[in-house]
Protein backbone atom coordinates (compact mmCIF):
# COMPACT_ATOMS: atom_id res chain seq x y z
CA UNK A 1 0.00 0.00 0.00
CA UNK A 2 1.54 3.43 -1.02
CA UNK A 3 -0.01 6.68 -0.35
CA UNK A 4 1.25 9.50 -2.92
CA UNK A 5 0.93 12.94 -1.23
CA UNK A 6 1.95 16.26 -2.95
CA UNK A 7 1.47 20.13 -2.78
CA UNK A 8 3.65 23.21 -1.97
CA UNK A 9 5.32 24.35 0.98
CA UNK A 10 3.04 24.87 4.17
CA UNK A 11 -0.36 23.34 2.35
CA UNK A 12 -0.57 20.94 5.45
CA UNK A 13 0.73 17.80 3.39
CA UNK A 14 3.47 16.73 5.91
CA UNK A 15 1.82 16.70 9.05
CA UNK A 16 -1.15 14.91 6.86
CA UNK A 17 1.19 12.16 5.90
CA UNK A 18 2.48 11.52 9.37
CA UNK A 19 -0.79 10.90 10.74
CA UNK A 20 -2.12 8.67 8.21
CA UNK A 21 0.80 6.90 8.52
CA UNK A 22 0.31 6.35 11.82
CA UNK A 23 -3.44 5.60 10.99
CA UNK A 24 -3.18 3.30 8.36
CA UNK A 25 0.39 1.47 10.41
CA UNK A 26 2.65 2.26 7.54
CA UNK A 27 5.84 3.56 7.43
CA UNK A 28 6.56 7.60 6.35
CA UNK A 29 9.06 9.52 4.18
CA UNK A 30 8.84 13.73 3.81
CA UNK A 31 11.19 13.18 0.22
CA UNK A 32 11.90 17.03 0.87
CA UNK A 33 13.98 15.99 3.72
CA UNK A 34 16.24 14.44 1.49
CA UNK A 35 17.04 17.40 -0.12
CA UNK A 36 17.66 19.63 2.85
CA UNK A 37 19.78 16.45 3.86
CA UNK A 38 21.88 17.03 0.69
CA UNK A 39 21.77 20.77 1.04
CA UNK A 40 22.55 20.92 4.77
CA UNK A 41 25.77 19.13 3.91
CA UNK A 42 26.83 21.23 0.98
CA UNK A 43 26.38 24.08 3.29
CA UNK A 44 28.14 23.25 5.40
CA UNK A 45 30.87 21.92 4.00
CA UNK A 46 30.83 25.47 2.26
CA UNK A 47 29.96 23.92 -0.94
CA UNK A 48 28.22 25.39 -4.31
CA UNK A 49 24.90 24.62 -4.87
CA UNK A 50 25.64 23.61 -7.95
CA UNK A 51 28.30 21.29 -7.74
CA UNK A 52 26.19 18.18 -9.00
CA UNK A 53 28.76 15.87 -8.50
CA UNK A 54 29.64 16.40 -4.99
CA UNK A 55 25.80 16.39 -4.09
CA UNK A 56 25.08 13.07 -5.72
CA UNK A 57 27.79 11.50 -3.98
CA UNK A 58 26.40 12.93 -1.05
CA UNK A 59 23.08 11.94 -1.89
CA UNK A 60 24.42 8.09 -2.15
CA UNK A 61 25.37 8.00 1.23
CA UNK A 62 22.27 8.83 2.70
CA UNK A 63 20.50 6.93 5.07
CA UNK A 64 17.08 7.65 5.08
CA UNK A 65 16.05 6.12 8.61
CA UNK A 66 17.87 8.36 9.74
CA UNK A 67 16.77 12.19 8.48
CA UNK A 68 16.29 14.26 11.13
CA UNK A 69 13.50 16.95 10.49
CA UNK A 70 14.21 18.97 13.17
CA UNK A 71 17.73 19.79 12.01
CA UNK A 72 17.12 20.56 8.50
CA UNK A 73 14.04 22.62 9.33
CA UNK A 74 15.60 25.86 9.56
CA UNK A 75 14.81 28.22 6.22
CA UNK A 76 18.19 28.68 4.65
CA UNK A 77 18.29 25.21 4.46
CA UNK A 78 14.50 24.60 3.09
CA UNK A 79 15.65 27.51 0.60
CA UNK A 80 18.71 25.82 -0.66
CA UNK A 81 17.14 22.72 -1.17
CA UNK A 82 14.74 24.13 -3.45
CA UNK A 83 17.53 25.57 -5.72
CA UNK A 84 19.15 21.84 -6.07
CA UNK A 85 15.92 20.00 -6.47
CA UNK A 86 16.80 21.40 -9.93
CA UNK A 87 19.92 19.06 -11.14
CA UNK A 88 18.70 16.15 -12.61
CA UNK A 89 21.04 13.92 -12.31
CA UNK A 90 20.77 14.28 -8.26
CA UNK A 91 17.22 13.85 -8.57
CA UNK A 92 17.39 10.14 -10.40
CA UNK A 93 19.46 9.35 -7.32
CA UNK A 94 16.90 10.28 -4.96
CA UNK A 95 13.96 9.36 -6.89
CA UNK A 96 15.73 6.08 -6.99
CA UNK A 97 16.58 5.55 -2.79
CA UNK A 98 12.33 6.83 -2.22
CA UNK A 99 11.13 4.16 -4.62
CA UNK A 100 13.12 1.60 -2.67
CA UNK A 101 12.00 3.22 0.56
CA UNK A 102 8.12 2.77 -0.77
CA UNK A 103 8.51 -0.52 -2.19
CA UNK A 104 9.49 -2.23 1.02
CA UNK A 105 6.73 -3.78 3.27
CA UNK A 106 4.28 -3.12 4.17
CA UNK A 107 3.81 0.25 2.60
CA UNK A 108 4.34 3.92 2.76
CA UNK A 109 3.04 7.30 2.75
CA UNK A 110 5.53 9.87 0.99
CA UNK A 111 5.11 12.93 0.60
CA UNK A 112 6.85 16.05 -1.80
CA UNK A 113 6.34 17.17 -4.90
CA UNK A 114 6.63 14.72 -7.66
CA UNK A 115 5.77 11.69 -5.50
CA UNK A 116 2.41 10.91 -7.43
CA UNK A 117 3.92 11.97 -10.94
CA UNK A 118 7.59 10.69 -10.74
CA UNK A 119 7.97 8.56 -7.21
CA UNK A 120 5.16 6.50 -7.28
CA UNK A 121 3.22 6.56 -10.31
CA UNK A 122 1.33 3.51 -9.27
CA UNK A 123 0.47 4.16 -5.67
CA UNK A 124 -2.63 2.87 -3.96
CA UNK A 125 -3.68 6.09 -3.80
CA UNK A 126 -2.88 9.60 -4.40
CA UNK A 127 -3.40 13.31 -2.84
CA UNK A 128 -2.96 16.96 -4.16
CA UNK A 129 -3.02 19.03 -1.08
CA UNK A 130 -2.95 22.49 -1.58
CA UNK A 131 -4.04 26.01 0.16
CA UNK A 132 -4.23 29.68 -0.75
CA UNK A 133 -0.25 31.51 -0.56
CA UNK A 134 -1.92 33.78 2.22
CA UNK A 135 -3.15 31.03 4.18
CA UNK A 136 0.00 28.90 3.82
CA UNK A 137 1.68 32.24 4.86
CA UNK A 138 -0.04 32.97 8.14
CA UNK A 139 0.58 28.88 9.00
CA UNK A 140 4.69 29.00 8.32
CA UNK A 141 5.23 32.44 9.98
CA UNK A 142 3.00 31.27 13.11
CA UNK A 143 4.99 28.24 13.29
CA UNK A 144 8.23 29.64 12.71
CA UNK A 145 7.01 32.42 15.75
CA UNK A 146 6.23 29.31 18.01
CA UNK A 147 10.18 27.75 17.65
CA UNK A 148 11.51 31.53 18.46
CA UNK A 149 12.36 32.52 14.89
CA UNK A 150 12.22 35.70 13.40
CA UNK A 151 9.17 35.79 11.08
CA UNK A 152 7.67 38.77 8.84
CA UNK A 153 4.21 37.58 7.52
CA UNK A 154 4.80 39.55 3.86
CA UNK A 155 8.39 38.43 3.42
CA UNK A 156 7.49 34.51 4.15
CA UNK A 157 4.27 34.80 1.53
CA UNK A 158 6.48 36.04 -0.79
CA UNK A 159 9.30 33.19 -0.28
CA UNK A 160 6.56 30.93 -0.48
CA UNK A 161 5.44 32.78 -4.16
CA UNK A 162 9.20 32.40 -4.93
CA UNK A 163 9.42 28.33 -4.21
CA UNK A 164 5.84 27.64 -5.50
CA UNK A 165 7.38 29.36 -9.07
CA UNK A 166 10.41 27.09 -9.06
CA UNK A 167 8.83 24.24 -8.06
CA UNK A 168 6.24 24.32 -10.42
CA UNK A 169 8.19 25.78 -13.57
CA UNK A 170 10.91 23.45 -13.18
CA UNK A 171 11.76 21.80 -16.28
CA UNK A 172 12.40 18.60 -14.75
CA UNK A 173 9.75 16.35 -12.18
CA UNK A 174 7.70 19.91 -11.80
CA UNK A 175 5.09 20.43 -9.04
CA UNK A 176 1.69 19.24 -10.01
CA UNK A 177 -1.29 17.29 -9.44
CA UNK A 178 -1.20 13.87 -10.96
CA UNK A 179 -4.30 13.36 -13.07
CA UNK A 180 -5.17 10.53 -11.12
CA UNK A 181 -4.46 12.47 -7.42
CA UNK A 182 -7.64 13.91 -5.20
CA UNK A 183 -7.31 17.80 -4.95
CA UNK A 184 -7.82 18.33 -1.16
CA UNK A 185 -8.05 22.45 -0.56
CA UNK A 186 -7.09 22.87 3.12
CA UNK A 187 -7.27 26.99 3.05
CA UNK A 188 -10.59 26.32 5.08
CA UNK A 189 -9.87 23.89 7.43
CA UNK A 190 -7.88 22.36 10.72
CA UNK A 191 -5.66 20.15 10.81
CA UNK A 192 -8.57 17.30 12.10
CA UNK A 193 -10.75 18.07 9.15
CA UNK A 194 -8.34 17.71 6.98
CA UNK A 195 -7.20 14.48 8.54
CA UNK A 196 -10.51 12.97 8.33
CA UNK A 197 -11.06 14.05 5.09
CA UNK A 198 -7.98 12.58 3.82
CA UNK A 199 -8.67 9.33 5.68
CA UNK A 200 -11.84 9.08 4.30
CA UNK A 201 -10.46 9.68 0.43
CA UNK A 202 -7.43 6.97 1.67
CA UNK A 203 -10.27 4.40 2.46
CA UNK A 204 -12.18 4.38 -0.02
CA UNK A 205 -9.96 3.86 -2.61
CA UNK A 206 -8.51 1.33 -0.62
CA UNK A 207 -12.06 -0.20 -0.82
CA UNK A 208 -12.92 0.65 -4.47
Amino acid sequence: MIVAIDGPAASGKGTLARRLAEHFELRHLDTGLTYRAVAAALLAKGLPLGDEGVAIEIAQNLDLAHVDKTVLSAHEIGEAASRIAVLGGLREELVRLQKDFAAAPPGAVLDGRDIGTVVCPDATVKLFVTASPEARAERRTAEMVSKGQEAEYASVLEDLKRRDERDSQRTVAPMKQADDAHLLDTTEMDIETAFQAAVDIVSQACNA
